[in-house]
């Protein structure tokens, strides 16, 4: 897709009003509430819709499907992130009424740090075809971690500081309370950082961990810069209003780390199945419309049985409660 210099100007200040648009309705510190999340929601997902109809209708097929994998793609990766911005939100106690200010500055940090991701893995695949067996190669590996690690059942109750994020702490001294939604205060003569300011550069940074494999596995879908950096803005957007629409529903995502490592392994596989053909070897490549196939029908499967096995489990919990509490009512009586 030959993009012009105009259309990504272009695209850029179109994001950038959206977020100002966002940042201005939501200034004012409060609860957000599911309506409101939900509205929102919609809204970011439509936006998308509408993007990827406007790439059908002017450059194909193509990019548009390139585009939906895409955004579908970072969009489930992305929920992920938010088991790790509950944990920030409890490390640093953030207020309920701040919580949205924190997300939406995070994730313009994320996007930022994205943006660089993504403009050097397109130089690093333009110079270096071998590059996409290296993130083949990635790819399968996240995802027989991730199996691992839901298999072990061991969930992080507490979020650990970087040790960047503990240096830069260190150097400029952190307030010890909020103070509102200020990000420096002047205490005992030192300019220092308020917590809020800190939570904003936790949740920032600690989405180039996520990066690692939400970059390449996007890259494995289309190797189109302007297409990655739309498909990762769209989905990280709209992840401010996810936080606080599905955040009680997170817990019931039991099969989110399996769906997602299914996910991550038939793109690493379809990487190295291009790498392979860029290498002259005959081998069957994977199309779009099949992995957009493949990637849908996974989230619908994991959902659906990530909320039957947690419902289940909610069941299985109450009846032993009845049944503990049996004995002790006859003792009563």
């Amino acid at each position: 897709m030959d993009v012009s210099v105009t259309l990504w100007v272009l695209t850029i200040l179109g994001l950038a009003a959206l977020i100002a648009v966002d940042f201005f309705i939501g200034r004012k510190p409060h609860d957000v509430s599911i309506k409101e999340a939900g509205i929102w929601t919609v809204v970011w997902i439509a936006l998308a819709g509408l993007f990827g109809l406007g790439l059908l209708l002017f450059s194909g097929g193509q990019p548009a499907g390139e585009f939906f994998a895409g955004f579908i793609t970072e969009k489930s990766l992305s929920v992920d992130n938010l088991f790790v911005f509950v944990l920030i939100m409890a490390k640093f106690a953030v207020p309920s009424q701040y919580q949205q200010r924190v997300l939406l500055v995070g994730v313009l940090i994320a996007l930022v740090l994205r943006a660089v991701f993504i403009a050097a893995g397109a130089a690093i695949l333009a110079s270096f075809s071998w590059v996409f067996y290296l993130f083949g190669a990635f790819l399968i590996w996240t995802a027989w971690k991730l199996i691992q690690e839901a298999r072990t059942d061991e969930e992080d109750e507490e979020f650990e500081e970087s040790k960047l994020l503990k240096a830069v702490e260190r150097k400029f001294g952190v307030a010890d309370r909020y103070h509102g939604t200020k990000l420096w205060i002047q205490q005992n003569g030192k300019r220092v950082m308020t917590p809020m300011l800190v939570v904003m550069l936790a949740i920032g940074t600690t989405d180039v961990l996520f990066a690692l494999d939400s970059i390449p596995a996007i890259f494995g879908l289309t190797q189109d810069p302007y297409i990655v950096f739309t498909a990762n803005a769209f989905a990280l957007m709209g992840l401010r209003q996810l936080y606080f629409l599905i955040g009680g529903l997170l817990k019931k995502l039991v099969h989110l780390s399996y769906g997602l490592s299914i996910i991550l392994g038939f793109i690493g596989v379809k990487l190295v199945l291009h790498a392979l053909h860029e290498s002259g070897i005959h081998v069957p490549e994977i199309s779009i419309p099949v992995s957009l196939g493949v990637i849908c029908a996974v989230l619908i499967v994991t959902t659906i049985t990530s909320l039957r096995a947690s419902g289940k489990q909610a069941a299985a919990e109450a009846a032993q409660a009845r049944s503990e509490g049996a004995p002790k009512d006859s003792i009563d009586v």
